[in-house]
C-alpha cells in the first residue's frame, strides 16, 4: 500500500507511533511570537518535540511547527537511525522518481480566483518582534525555466503586500533567480506557484542541492520512493502537490520593487537584505480544513536542519568519494550555516588541509572548517573545541582564503556578498605525542549502574 503524501496523515501516523514526541498546546496562544518563544524555551531544555498549536493569532486553523528540529525525527521519516541518515538521504535523492498528474487532490477543495483572492485569509504569523510583519516562513515556490521548461523548487520568505500580492525575496540568488532574470530580460512575468504545507519529505526535497535543470519534484519522488502526485494550477497548469495545505498561483513581476524585511534569518539576525520582489496572486487553493505548517525562523534547529541536512549529505558523499579517510561531517547549530566540523582518519601529512580546501570550495556558505581526528564526536561542540584547544597551533595549523562568494544573508559579509574563509586543522598530526586519558569500559558500566540505583532509591 502506497504511503499517503498528505501532511495531516503523516502527523496522525507519527502521533500514533511516537506520541511522546509531539507537544500539544490546546490553549490559545496570545501572539505568534509565542511559538518561537516556546521553541526557544524547549531548546534550552534540550528538547525538540513537534508542536501542535490549536489556536494562534494570525491563523484560523491549527498550526504545526518544529517538525524538522529533531534529527531523530527526520531519520524516522527515512526509516533509519540517525547514524545512517546522510547515506539514506543521498541514496534516495540520487534515485529520482518523475512526478505524475492525478485528476483531483485535497488542495483543490476550495479555490478562489481573480478579484476574489484575498490574502488576509492566508494564515501567517510574526515570529520575532523585529520582523517587518507576519510572514509565511514555509513558502516553497515552484517555477519552470522559460527556456528549458524544467521546474525548480526553492524556499523564499514572503509577507503580505496587498489584497492579492506578496512581497518576497529571491535572496538565495539560486535557480529561481536565474529563471526570473531570463523572464525579465524577455520583458515578461514569470509564472509561479507557492506551496505552503506539504509532506515533510517534499519539504526536504525543496531544499535539496541539485544542479540547474534538476526538477526537485522528482527528488521528492525519490525521497518518498513513489511518484509525487500533482494537480495543475488553474491558470498556468503548474504541477503542485495534490494534497498540499495551501497553494497560491500567480506570477513574479518583472519590474516592481516592494518593501520587504527585516526578517529573522538563520544567522540569528534580522535581515533586510532582499530582492524586494512582487508576487501577484491570481488564484488561491486550499483544503477545506487546512493546517498552517510553519517553519520556525531564525537560528533554530528546525530552520537550520531543513537546509543543512541536504548540504551535509551532499558534502559527505563528495568528500568520501575523493577522500576515503573522511569518516564524518557536521554543520553545528552554533555555527548556523557558516561552520563545519569534519572528522578524518589521516593516512598522510597534509590530508586534513586538502579535505578542508575541498569543503571551502564546494560549499559557498561555509566560512570556517575545523578538521578533527576520528575519535572526536563532531556532533558535540565541546569535543571539537577540546580538540582545537589541545591539538591546534595557530602559526602552523590554519590558513585563510578571501574574496570568495558567500551568503548575502551573512551580516558580516561585504555589500556584494563576498567573504573570507578559514580552515583550522585540529587533528593531532604526525609529531603529536600526547596520550589521551581514558576510562576502562567496566568502570563506566559500574558508574552507570550505581547512578541508576541511587536514582531508583530516591523517595
Amino acid at each position: 500500500m502506497r504511503e499517503s503524501q498528505d501532511f495531516q496523515s503523516f502527523a496522525a501516523n507519527y502521533r500514533e507511533r511516537f506520541p511522546d514526541d509531539i507537544l500539544d498546546l490546546p490553549a490559545p496562544l496570545a501572539d505568534g511570537q509565542d511559538v518561537a518563544a516556546i521553541v526557544e524555551a524547549l531548546a534550552l531544555q534540550g528538547r525538540a518535540p513537534m508542536l501542535a498549536c490549536a489556536s494562534v493569532p494570525g491563523s484560523d486553523w491549527p498550526l504545526v511547527t518544529n517538525v524538522f528540529a529533531s534529527r531523530q525525527r527526520i531519520a524516522r521519516l527515512f526509516g533509519v537511525g540517525v547514524e545512517d541518515l546522510h547515506a539514506e538521504y543521498q541514496r534516495r535523492a540520487n534515485a529520482p522518481v518523475d512526478p505524475v498528474f492525478v485528476n483531483d487532490g485535497a488542495v483543490a477543495e476550495v479555490v478562489t480566483e481573480g478579484e476574489a483572492v484575498d490574502l488576509s485569509a492566508l494564515p501567517m504569523i510574526r515570529h520575532f518582534d523585529s520582523d517587518r510583519g507576519p510572514y509565511v516562513t514555509n513558502a516553497i515556490i515552484v517555477a519552470s525555466d522559460p527556456e528549458t521548461g524544467i521546474a525548480n523548487l526553492s524556499y523564499h520568505r514572503s509577507m503580505r503586500h496587498a489584497q492579492s500580492a506578496l512581497a518576497t525575496s529571491l535572496h538565495s540568488r539560486g535557480h529561481l533567480w536565474r529563471m526570473y532574470q531570463t523572464a525579465r530580460e524577455a520583458g515578461r512575468p514569470l509564472p509561479v506557484a507557492m506551496i505552503i504545507g506539504a509532506h515533510p519529505l517534499f519539504m526536504l526535497a525543496a531544499s535539496a542541492r541539485v544542479a540547474f535543470g534538476t526538477d526537485e519534484r522528482a527528488v521528492a519522488g525519490g525521497l518518498m520512493q513513489a511518484p509525487l502526485e500533482m494537480i495543475a494550477t488553474p491558470r498556468h497548469g503548474i504541477g503542485v502537490p495534490a494534497n498540499a495545505e495551501f497553494v497560491l498561483e500567480g506570477h513574479l513581476d518583472p519590474e516592481a520593487h516592494v518593501a520587504e524585511g527585516p526578517f529573522g534569518e538563520f544567522s540569528g539576525y534580522s535581515s533586510d537584505r532582499s530582492t524586494n520582489t512582487l508576487f501577484h496572486v491570481t488564484a488561491m487553493m486550499r483544503k477545506r480544513a487546512p493546517w498552517l505548517v510553519d517553519v520556525v525562523g531564525g537560528a533554530t534547529d528546525e530552520h537550520l536542519n531543513l537546509a543543512r541536512l541536504p548540504r551535509e549529505a551532499e558534502m559527505l558523499e563528495k568528500l568520501k568519494a575523493r577522500f576515503p579517510s573522511v569518516t564524518g561531517l557536521h554543520y553545528p547549530t552554533s555555527g548556523t550555516h557558516f561552520h563545519c566540523y569534519v572528522r578524518i582518519r589521516q593516512t598522510r601529512p597534509g590530508e586534513a588541509r586538502q579535505v578542508m580546501l575541498g569543503l571551502l570550495g564546494w560549499d559557498p556558505y561555509l566560512k570556517t572548517v575545523i578538521a578533527v581526528d576520528d575519535d572526536i564526536d563532531v556532533t558535540q561542540d565541546s569535543q571539537v573545541l577540546w580538540a582545537l584547544a589541545t591539538h591546534f597551533q595557530p602559526h602552523r595549523d590554519m590558513f585563510t582564503v578571501d574574496g570568495l562568494p558567500g551568503s548575502p544573508l551573512d551580516p558580516s559579509s561585504t555589500a556584494d556578498g563576498t567573504t573570507s574563509r578559514l580552515a583550522l586543522d585540529a587533528t593531532r598530526g604526525p609529531d603529536f605525542h600526547g596520550i589521551r586519558a581514558v576510562l576502562d569500559a567496566g568502570a563506566r558500566d559500574r558508574a552507570q549502574a550505581l547512578l541508576r540505583g541511587l536514582a531508583g532509591a530516591r523517595p
